[in-house]
């Protein structure tokens, strides 16, 4: 179990880099799982999350190893043994899920552990079970697994009960390799579904409407491997690093910032009095996506008139909302967030309060913030989910004082190295093992 130990209240400056996307990263690596030879993944983000599905994919038999520094070498000899699946791995990583859509065009028959992640409530797969009844592919549900019988695979065109992310990205794995033409209505057209879209695209994968919320995917035989793909910059980190310049009081230089899906989120921030200076739009390494540097300058907020809320793709992104919670803590007024997702995740905000917010509770999806409040110390065990898990570490870096940030694991499962990149901008910070 490693600790934060953070003497915060100080001023951060310098330029710091947005690493790629966690969710982009997981699902691509288990797409790998479809294409037989080697596959090469640049900008990697080393972290827990990544390393989980790693050991998933080499305990099926599929050799997956760091062959430099965030780059992932891949080898699918074709010979998946599903027998030796790593259960602790799966249940620790609700990514894991996204496998099921890879190996269901390969196995007729096959059993697989129920997923696990973020503690965030009833988090339900009934989005992916309807698609892949829809597909022809039957999942029964188990007391610890789920049992997969995809021998009536069939192409269909259907509709999602709901804009889910990695219910699209599921059914686009399994849809690759169903012979003819699946269409998906109400799809998720997120920034991970676009990049696991051009990911499979350069594999031989023949997807339409990629941006969209309809995908039309013609089934292929096979896919080919990939010498080179570079996974996206992670707009939620992006958006992170604007949360911990603005909390802290900080002019940051933020660089490598999905601008296409940070959009909503900085007009929000723009009206509450946040300036800031954008550069002009730049190319990704894999040459889909449009990037910026954001310049945060100082400012006064006041707190926004109307309540904050999440929205599909491209409305503010459900895991950007709660970023918005330290912010808010230093905003003038009282304002309403509405969490509708996650029954769970609101009740994590109240966290906060330990380190001297005032959030009241409302239910389990919605809280008031009232601002501004002045932060001070704390000692706080990380909740065990993501995006809570990262509030708190903001917080503590502009609360003045010592604080402790005990069991961090949440956040090694998103945030690569996220010490030593806070020291470089003169956070004093340092994690004990």
């Amino acid at each position: 179990m490693s600790n934060f130990i953070i003497n915060g209240g100080k001023k951060l400056h310098g330029t710091i880099k947005t690493n790629s996307a966690k969710n982009s990263a997981v699902a691509i690596l288990c797409a790998t799982a479809m294409i037989k030879g080697k596959t090469i993944l640049t900008d990697v983000p080393e972290i827990e999350e990544v390393k989980r599905i790693m050991e998933i994919l080499n305990g099926i038999n599929i050799k997956a190893a760091w062959s430099g520094k965030n780059k992932l070498a891949i080898e699918n000899g074709g010979k998946i043994n599903l027998k030796n699946l790593d259960k602790k791995a799966c249940e620790n990583t609700r990514s894991s899920f996204l496998l099921l859509g890879a190996l269901s065009g390969q196995f007729k028959k096959f059993n697989f552990y129920k997923p696990g992640g973020c503690k965030l409530g009833a988090r339900t797969v009934q989005p992916h079970l309807l698609g892949f009844e829809r597909l022809g592919i039957k999942i029964g549900e188990k007391q610890s697994y789920f049992a997969v019988n995809g021998a009536k695979a069939r192409a269909a065109e259907l509709t999602m009960c709901e804009m889910s992310d990695t219910g699209t990205e599921n059914l686009i794995l399994a849809a690759c390799l169903i012979k003819g033409k699946t269409i998906i209505k109400f799809a998720s057209s997120n920034y991970m579904a676009q990049d696991l879209c051009y990911f499979l695209r350069q594999a031989g994968a023949k997807i339409k409407g990629v941006g969209t919320a309809t995908l039309e995917i013609t089934g292929v035989k096979k896919l080919k491997p990939v010498k080179n793909y570079s996974v996206m910059p992670d707009p939620i980190e992006s958006m992170a690093l604007v949360s911990l310049a603005i909390v802290t009081g900080s002019k940051l230089k933020i660089t490598n910032c999905s601008i296409n899906f940070l959009g909503v989120e900085l007009e929000r921030l723009r009206v509450m009095g946040q300036k800031f200076i954008v550069s002009r739009p730049y190319l990704s390494a894999n040459k889909k996506f449009n990037l910026v540097d954001i310049d945060v300058i100082p400012s006064k907020l006041t707190a926004p008139m109307d309540k904050i809320s999440t929205q599909p793709y491209p409305g503010l992104n459900i895991d950007n909302l709660p970023l918005f919670i330290p912010i808010l803590t230093q905003a003038r007024g009282t304002t309403l967030v509405h969490d509708w997702v996650y029954e769970n995740r609101a009740i994590y905000y109240t966290e906060l309060n330990k380190l001297g917010a005032d959030i009241v509770l409302l239910d389990p999806h919605r809280v008031t913030v009232k601002g501004p409040t002045k932060l001070k110390a704390a000692e706080i065990i990380c909740p065990p989910a993501l995006r809570p898990a990262i509030n708190i570490l903001i917080c503590m870096l502009a609360a003045p004082g010592k604080s402790i940030l005990r069991n961090s694991y949440s956040i090694d499962r998103g945030y690569e190295d996220i010490c030593g990149r806070l020291q470089k901008l003169g956070a004093d910070i340092k994690k004990i093992e």
